[in-house]
């Protein structure tokens, strides 16, 4: 099986949130209160039960006008997962078949190295204190069948297929800019943009931590020893700042 991946189109994007619905349908998510905050973007973040949302991000343009862009906010499914490699008790995992990124909440410990690690930030936690994400409905993935999010967009801007095919498709439409296709061993959603990433709010030049084996290396010798890895452990080995 080819490497799967979501190709993602902001400007196709009309905000309609049936990803979000999708998505918390499919994986059984609970709703979760929120407040008005002065935007219509809601939830206001990723969280333990919520693993897609869409961003609104208002700009104006060089004519004075207010524009809107829409841009899907969730795991981005590295080619190189840096949350992968920091886990010290291996409950995340990527699947060698489609490059999914996915996870064993029964093997999680709750450490959150894997957060303090991503690029991204993106790992969140459930009331148990269990990883929770995105995962790319592995498990309809490998049934055959498209991500919920994806079968659901009315407008394509989420799509599904081949990797190396939906970037080559992205390429023949014209767009000037795919974030994601090189970085960080090639990420499993792609964005075809018109602009720089910095426009739709998106990471510039993600990069995993330095010495990254080797902290996980050292996270797995102290779970061995039977040490708690705690806030001030990852702080100490230099993984959490501040």
């Amino acid at each position: 099986m080819a490497r799967k991946a979501l190709l993602i189109t902001p400007d196709l994007c009309i905000g309609c949130r049936g990803c979000q619905v999708a998505c918390k349908s499919w994986n059984d998510l609970p709703a979760e209160e929120t407040k008005n905050n002065g935007t219509h973007e809601n939830p206001p973040d990723l969280t333990g039960y919520t693993y897609n949302r869409i961003r609104f991000i208002e700009k104006v343009n060089e004519k004075g006008e207010v524009q809107w862009l829409f841009v899907s906010h969730r795991c981005l499914h590295c080619g190189e997962p840096a949350c992968v490699e920091i886990c010290p008790v291996k409950a995340l995992k990527k699947d060698a078949e489609t490059g999914i990124v996915y996870y064993d909440k029964t093997q999680c410990i709750g450490c959150q190295a894997c957060q303090a690690a991503c690029p991204f930030n993106i790992p969140r936690y459930d009331k148990n204190g269990k990883i929770s994400k995105c995962h790319f409905c592995i498990d309809r993935v490998k049934a055959g069948l498209s991500p919920a999010c994806a079968k659901t967009c009315p407008t394509e801007a989420i799509k599904y297929g081949n990797r190396e095919e939906l970037i080559k498709e992205a390429k023949a439409e014209g767009y000037s800019v795919l974030y994601g296709e090189t970085e960080l061993g090639g990420l499993g959603v792609v964005y075809a943009l018109k602009a720089s990433p910095k426009e739709y709010n998106l990471a510039e030049n993600p990069k995993k931590p330095e010495n990254l084996i080797a902290m996980g290396q050292m996270l797995r010798s102290l779970i061995e020893k039977g040490v708690a890895l705690s806030p001030s452990v990852l702080k100490d080995i230099g993984l959490i700042k501040g």
